[in-house]
């Protein structure tokens, strides 16, 4: 037992707890019972679940207590599923060549969860897919690269707790599938041909069956199962896991260093990442790479004392002195660097990637395409409903009032499929991301001049092409896509809104082309089922509207407003006075009558503590747009007491996160 509470031994360690689940994800993979095998992590989320492959927001147990006992070197967990009345212990204690996992019940296990019940242990896939297992010694397979297991159904108890209604509607969707084993016995051997992996599990009792949670999600991972058996208490689970551990293995050293390169007259400081029995060497070199492919030795200087932290223990090594352009490795011990330039321009470049890759493809409501590849179709052109009050959405949103002005829940409110960026990993429009996205891009051109042009953007036919200049700076249309956004809501709500979300959880985790989450039309109730007429469907997969209006979204979407107008000037006046004219009307009103913070209002709520005024934001990007900082006054002084110009880079700073 360490000092921190896992248990370990050199090559070797298992956690048990030492992180929880999130509360609203709940299903991520790095917590329960975990092993570290040779420096990787193998496996993960060991614990009793209720399904053979349980994915995002499925039912977890309460951790109710964790304790170490050190002077028998065991772990326990103290957990509960208290909608079913079902308490127990998970237990990992080390022993001869492992661990043993037992799982103790405070009573035999309730009728409705016999065959249900199951303790769980996740396996990742990266490692062990296309690597071989063995079971019961004789019984020899493949980890399957692609998952391709009988699908059954797995339908909910009768009297089975009430999941929320958008999880039961999901449920629903996905038909209540689950894999069957593709393996079972009492011992199993995993990555018996790879011997920085290969661990063996044996049961003493319940079978083990090895299923692919892949069958029902891209990211699951392999899963080693056995039943809870009906009439056990104490032993009801007992593994016995024996990791094949290289002797004396020591993890190898990882050099982190700037990828991109270093500015000749900069500071050149890479950290050594260091397992703490590695017999460190004290320095370490920099080699120059020649055109002929050969490495010569440029420099060589010592690396600091070692400082702990967490698992492993970390050094500086400092090689300044390099000055010289060119091509560079950094070589410690056995490890080498990939090469880096040193140069003049080393970082002239790395923003292009953001501007004319990353953020063109997040693009809304267009089609983004690359020389052959389609990244996406346009997008959600049938946005939007106004989100009807069903209590708190997934991911934390929440609708707070049932009406909006002239709309209520439910209702289309149009004007709403322009402009926007998709969410990371998600296609939801955070509010707070596109309000700082237009301002950061606002503040890069008017700092920077920046002119670049490698994009088509034409927001009438709804296309964007990479890697074909129009004559427009990229900075220019980007914002000019974002304000067309905010615009839209000013225009058709009358205020900035918390953000546009996926309605239901299919939707919601479809990955692939955004065009294809939705069939474009505008939802008409009236229709019939899968009844199409003109631009209307029967289909209610229109995105929801979050309406909920609060001070920190107005004051940034005003200041956002005022960015983009001083952007767009001489590219589309048109739409540089609709922003500007929108920010000072939004301005009074908001002087006028001042939104107040609601009581509840789904992830982003109120400014974030400690955050910056927004009346400052908005009266540094006014005074930048050229007009007054007081819209409504002449002639009235700024209010930031700083350069407007340089006052609004505090909108440049990266907010609390609002979404996962």
């Amino acid at each position: 037992m360490t000092d921190k509470n896992y248990l370990n031994t050199q090559g070797f360690s298992v956690f048990l707890y030492d992180s929880t689940y999130h509360p609203v994800f709940v299903d991520q993979k790095n917590t329960a019972m975990e092993m570290i095998l040779h420096g990787q992590r193998i496996a993960t989320n060991g614990d009793v679940r209720l399904m053979p492959t349980p994915e995002q927001w499925d039912l977890v147990a309460t951790l109710e207590g964790r304790h170490a006992d050190k002077a028998n070197n065991r772990l326990t967990a103290n957990l509960a599923f208290p909608a079913f009345d079902f308490s127990y212990t998970l237990e990992v204690s080390a022993e001869p060549g492992g661990v043993k996992v037992s799982v103790n019940l405070d009573k035999p296990l309730p009728v409705k969860l016999a065959g249900r019940a199951g303790f769980n242990l996740e396996f990742l896939p990266s490692i062990y897919m296309g690597k071989a297992y063995l079971m019961d010694g004789t019984k020899a397979g493949i980890f399957p690269r692609t998952p391709d297991d009988p699908m059954v159904k797995v339908l909910p108890l009768p009297d089975e707790p009430k999941k929320a209604y958008y999880l039961e509607d999901w449920d629903k969707a996905k038909g209540y599938t689950q894999p069957l084993p593709f393996a079972e016995g009492k011992s199993i051997t995993l990555g018996v041909d790879d011997a920085l992996a290969r661990v063996n599990v044996t049961s003493e009792a319940a079978d083990l069956m090895l299923f692919d949670g892949r069958d029902r999600a891209q990211n699951g991972w392999f899963v080693l199962r056995s039943l809870i058996p009906a009439g056990k208490t104490t032993g009801a689970i007992v593994w016995h896991i024996r990791p094949d551990v290289i002797p004396n293995w020591t993890r190898p050293p990882m050099i982190a260093h700037s990828q991109v390169g270093y500015v000749p007259g900069f500071s050149k400081v890479a950290v050594l990442e260091l397992d703490p029995k590695y017999n460190a060497p004290k320095t370490a070199k920099v080699l120059r790479l020649m055109e002929d492919g050969s490495y010569k030795p440029i420099f060589e200087g010592p690396i600091t004392p070692s400082t702990p932290w967490l698992r492993y223990v970390y050094s500086k090594f400092d090689f300044t002195p390099v000055k010289d352009p060119g091509l560079y490795v950094i070589e410690y011990a056995d490890q080498r660097t990939a090469p880096f330039p040193i140069s003049r321009d080393a970082y002239a470049n790395i923003w292009q990637d953001s501007l004319d890759h990353h953020i063109a493809e997040q693009m809304d409501h267009v089609s983004v395409r690359e020389g052959y590849r389609m990244w996406h179709g346009a997008s959600h052109l049938d946005d939007g409903r106004m989100a009807p009050v069903v209590g708190e959405q997934f991911d934390g949103w929440n609708q707070a009032t049932a009406t909006d002005g002239k709309y209520k829940g439910g209702d289309h409110i149009p004007g709403m499929n322009v402009g926007g960026w998709y969410d990371a990993g998600d296609f939801d429009l955070e509010e707070p991301a596109q309000l700082s996205v237009i301002q950061s891009l606002a503040l890069a051109y008017r700092e920077f001049n920046l002119k670049y042009d490698e994009l088509t953007v034409d927001e009438a036919t709804r296309s964007v092409e990479m890697h074909r200049p129009d004559g427009v700076p990229d900075t220019v249309q980007q914002v000019k896509h974002g304000a067309l956004y905010i615009l839209a809501q000013f225009h058709n709500i009358g205020h900035a809104i918390r953000g546009t979300h996926e309605p239901d959880l299919r939707q919601y985790t479809q990955v692939g082309d955004g065009a294809s989450k939705t069939d474009g039309r505008i939802y008409d109730p009236k229709l019939g089922p899968n009844e199409v007429k003109g631009d209307y469907s029967s289909k209610p997969d229109d995105r929801w509207i979050f309406t909920t209006n609060n001070p920190f979204f107005q004051w940034n979407a005003i200041a956002a407003l005022a960015a983009a107008a001083d952007t767009l000037k001489g590219y589309d006046d048109a739409l540089a006075k609709d922003c500007l004219e929108t920010a000072i009307k939004a301005w009074n009103d908001e002087k006028a009558h001042p939104t107040q913070n609601p009581a509840r209002s789904g992830l982003g709520g109120a400014a974030p503590a400690g955050a910056p005024g927004g009346g400052v934001l908005a009266a540094s990007q006014g005074a930048v747009s050229g007009t007054p900082a007081n819209p409504g006054t002449t002639n009235a002084p700024p209010t930031p007491p700083f350069s407007p110009a340089r006052g609004s880079f505090a909108v440049g700073l990266e907010w609390p996160r609002l979404s996962n």
